[in-house]
C-alpha cells in the first residue's frame, strides 16, 4: 500500500497555522488526492526564520516529522514585506534545500502578504466575514502594502480583520483561480505545492 502525501510547512503568523492547511486541503482535492495528511503548521517569527541557520533548523524541525518514503515535503511560506521575493525566495530555498536534500523542499514568499492573495480574488470574498458584496480587485493587489487594512475597511460591520478569526475562513471560499490569474506569487504558492504532492513540475 503507497504512502499518502504528507506536507510539513513553516509559517510566520498564527493565522496562518489554521489558513494554510485549509489551503493545502484545497490544492490536494484539485489535485484528487482526497486523504493527504497535511501536518499543524511550525510557526517561527519571520526575523528568526531569515537569519542564519534560522530556516535550515526550522526545516529540519519539520522534515523529521514527515515520513522519507512518503509523497509530499516541506513548504515554507512567508510575507516578502518589503522584500523582493525573486531575491529572498531563491536564497531562503537554496539553504532550505541544503539543510534537507532528502526532501522536496519549496519556499513562497506572498507579495507583499498572505492576505494579498484573498484582495487577488476580491469579488469572491463578497458576503462573507461580514465583507461587503461589490468588492473588486484592486489594480495593485499585490503590492500594496496593509492588505489587512483592506479588508478592515471593506467590511460592513465596522469591526476590523483579525487573522485568527477570519484568515481560515477566508481561505475556504476565495476563489483560487482568480488569485492565480492576478496574484504571481500565488501562482507560485499552487505550482510549488502541486510539485510537493506529485513531484511533477507545470502549469498546474
Amino acid at each position: 500500500m503507497s504512502e499518502r502525501v504528507t506536507i510539513g510547512s513553516v509559517v510566520e503568523g498564527e493565522g496562518e497555522l489554521s489558513a494554510l492547511p485549509t489551503l493545502l486541503r484545497r490544492l490536494a482535492y484539485e489535485a484528487e488526492i482526497w486523504d493527504a495528511h497535511v501536518r499543524k503548521p511550525h510557526r517561527i517569527g519571520r526575523g528568526h526564520l531569515v537569519k542564519a541557520g534560522g530556516i535550515e533548523s526550522a526545516v529540519d524541525e519539520v522534515a523529521r516529522r514527515v515520513p522519507a518514503q512518503a509523497p509530499g515535503g516541506v513548504l515554507v511560506v512567508i510575507d516578502a514585506d518589503d522584500d523582493c521575493p525573486a531575491g529572498l525566495g531563491p536564497e531562503l530555498l537554496r539553504r532550505a534545500k541544503a539543510a534537507r536534500p532528502d526532501r522536496r523542499v519549496s519556499v513562497v514568499l506572498a507579495n507583499r502578504e498572505f492576505e494579498a492573495w484573498f484582495i487577488a480574488a476580491a469579488p469572491s470574498l463578497g458576503g462573507h466575514r461580514e465583507l461587503a458584496h461589490d468588492l473588486a480587485v484592486p489594480a495593485d493587489c499585490e503590492t500594496r502594502r496593509d492588505c489587512k487594512g483592506w479588508l478592515t475597511h471593506h467590511r460592513t460591520d465596522g469591526q476590523p480583520y483579525k487573522p485568527n478569526a477570519d484568515q481560515a475562513a477566508l481561505a475556504e471560499v476565495f476563489d483560487m483561480e482568480m488569485a492565480r490569474r492576478n496574484s504571481p506569487s500565488f501562482d507560485k504558492f499552487c505550482r510549488d505545492v502541486n510539485y510537493l504532492i506529485t513531484g511533477k513540475r507545470g502549469d498546474k
